[in-house]
């Protein structure tokens, strides 16, 4: 089982779950953050810390942001707008920094003031 993050996070990404990740699996897209199914240990470390509850077990995801944990994978096996190919494993993501970059689902969602 992994941690997925879904919409709460789309123009906020405010970064504690980062910090609170012991394996750095979380990655920046444009607009939201995400978490590498691969690189993820299930700690648990990120969804407290999470100011908006934007994080959750992959199975306890809310049906409503249920199109989310696939999304999460997508981020690292599809490839995003302006990128050559995808992400894959970087194994780690302060040594590639923000992407700037999201999947299509975040893409579409609407701006937040």
């Amino acid at each position: 089982m992994v941690f997925v993050i879904a919409e709460p996070c789309i123009d906020v990404m405010d970064r504690a779950c980062v910090d609170e990740c012991p394996v750095d699996c979380i990655y920046e897209g444009g607009r939201s953050l995400y978490i590498h199914p691969d690189e993820c240990i299930d700690c648990g470390a990120c969804e407290p810390v999470c100011p908006v509850e934007a994080i959750y077990y992959e199975d306890d995801l809310p049906a409503e942001w249920s199109d989310y944990r696939l999304d999460n994978a997508r981020f690292f096996v599809d490839v995003l707008p302006g990128r050559a190919s995808p992400l894959g494993s970087p194994g780690g993501a302060q040594k590639i920094g923000p992407l700037g970059v999201d999947t299509p689902l975040v893409a579409a969602h609407p701006v937040r003031g």
